[in-house]
């Protein structure tokens, strides 16, 4: 007897996947305008994740009833750009838990890192889908290896777009940990919390070998208390902060990184120091708290500053986390903020020193902008555009948006063309990356709440939802 061999039913043939998706926002933030416009429908292309289009659509959204794509319905929300924090520390914990010393000289590398995985999910769950990591504080280049496991369609983690500064830089004697034995030798047990370089020439090394390490911004400590030794004996003096390099070594810093096209940060506090460096081109001033002299105003160096394309990051959230909003350095640091309300900057960024305080709190210096009178939208505006704007490298300079899209060709169809980091992102516009979050808050009445981890309903990056209904999705 013959056994006719069974044949397998043919499949359904597979239908190809749709090439875009839709976001329907009830509302939607637009950082240049600074309106809330109603009912925007942004097309968003599923290979790159670029946007495609933005248009306003219908109120009941049957305008999209045959769309053969994902209809993401966020009707209900406000939708903005996704908020990016210009200064986090992912390898730190707050001092509340740990204190600075102890993280970086009893906590091993292996353990930072491992926290700073756990930072980096919690920093895009409350909303800001890109951040710039200024210095790993004694962590080494643990960051350049987190970066790439946050990067790209394969990231073995999630979290925000990282832009890293590797090891900051300051000179001998100037930064910590200090032996108390040893009072002579940097660090303790090899563990130093930045890298140490003297003179111009050990300066522009310096820089150098962080450009070729992978570094995508460098960070400076232009002033700094070099004295604390002295705080045993006197309080004042050793508690000053005071510049740490040169003009000369500030310039030959800078100018060496601007010929690579990557830019700089500097920690600065007082007036001195900050004149300097604007002089010399400094992309971006942090802290900033004490810009004022005896016989000059914030308000006057401000003036200076207005002129100028350096961004201003006051990083509000991390003194009133140590100070609880009292004492002499918070009174100057929201002293010199309003002296830059009450001159309009705008060359303002959203940096709260983030690690000081818990991440996924980032949204705390936004509120503290608000509590001292900024404009709400004005702060959105820093909080994404601004963002954008910051930490950026120098070679984006006039290249966003369409203009962006026709340089590097048509990213819909080969989204390889460029890097996480080299995309546009900040705003909700075709030719910008999907960087999008959605919170029902109403910024107006109720801005804390609004912007609050709890508030953030969705959460996308890159075209890809990491949050929805409030809860993560990974």
């Amino acid at each position: 007897m013959q056994i006719k061999a069974s044949v397998p039913a043919p499949e359904a043939q597979a239908q190809p996947a749709a090439a875009t998706k839709v976001v329907l926002a009830g509302k939607l933030f637009d950082p240049y305008t600074l309106e809330l416009l109603e009912n925007q429908a942004i097309t968003i292309c599923n290979d790159s994740g670029m946007i495609l289009e933005v248009t306003p659509f219908s109120n009941n959204g049957n305008d999209f009833a045959s769309f053969d794509g994902e209809v993401i319905d966020l009707r209900h929300l406000t939708v903005l750009p996704g908020f990016v924090d210009t200064h986090v520390h992912f390898f730190l914990h707050p001092y509340a838990e740990t204190s600075w010393d102890d993280q970086l000289t009893k906590e091993s590398i292996v353990e930072r890192t491992i926290r700073a995985t756990v930072h980096a999910k919690s920093t895009l769950m409350a909303g800001f889908t890109a951040v710039r990591d200024l210095g790993t504080e004694g962590a080494g280049d643990a960051d350049i290896a987190l970066r790439k496991c946050l990067s790209g369609p394969g990231a073995i983690i999630p979290g925000p777009r990282y832009f890293c500064a590797t090891r900051a830089i300051a000179p001998t004697g100037s930064y910590g940990p200090k032996s108390s034995l040893y009072v002579n030798k940097e660090g303790i047990d090899g563990v130093t919390g930045v890298e140490v370089a003297d003179g111009c020439q050990e300066c522009v090394k310096t820089i150098r070998r962080q450009i070729g390490a992978g570094a995508d911004w460098i960070k400076i400590y232009a002033d700094y208390r070099v004295r604390s030794r002295v705080s045993e004996v006197s309080r004042r003096v050793g508690a000053a902060s005071m510049a740490t390099f040169d003009y000369d070594e500030l310039r030959a810093m800078i100018s060496t990184a601007h010929s690579y096209g990557v830019k700089v940060a500097a920690h600065a506090t007082n007036r001195k120091t900050i004149t300097y460096l604007l002089s010399s081109g400094v992309d971006s001033i942090e802290h900033g708290y004490d810009m004022t002299a005896p016989d000059t105003t914030a308000v006057e160096l401000l003036e200076e500053y207005a002129g100028l394309k350096t961004k201003y990051v006051p990083t509000l959230a991390a003194y009133y986390t140590m100070t609880q909003g009292q004492g002499e350095i918070w009174d100057h640091a929201v002293n010199t903020f309003k002296a830059a309300l009450e001159l309009d900057v705008g060359n303002i960024a959203c940096g709260g020193d983030t690690g000081v305080f818990a991440h996924g709190g980032n949204a705390l210096e936004l509120s503290l902008m608000v509590r001292l009178g900024a404009d709400w939208k004005k702060v959105l505006r820093w909080a994404t555009l601004g963002g954008w704007e910051c930490i950026r490298s120098r070679t984006w300079e006039g290249k966003v948006g369409e203009t962006r899209l026709a340089q590097v060709g048509d990213l819909k169809e080969d989204p390889r063309i460029v890097g996480d980091n080299e995309v546009p992102f900040g705003v909700v516009r075709r030719g910008f990356i999907a960087d999008l979050i959605a919170t029902p808050g109403n910024f107006a009445a109720d801005f804390e709440g609004a912007v609050s981890a709890e508030s953030i309903q969705f959460v996308m990056k890159g075209g890809r939802i990491y949050k929805r209904d409030g809860l993560p999705l990974v």
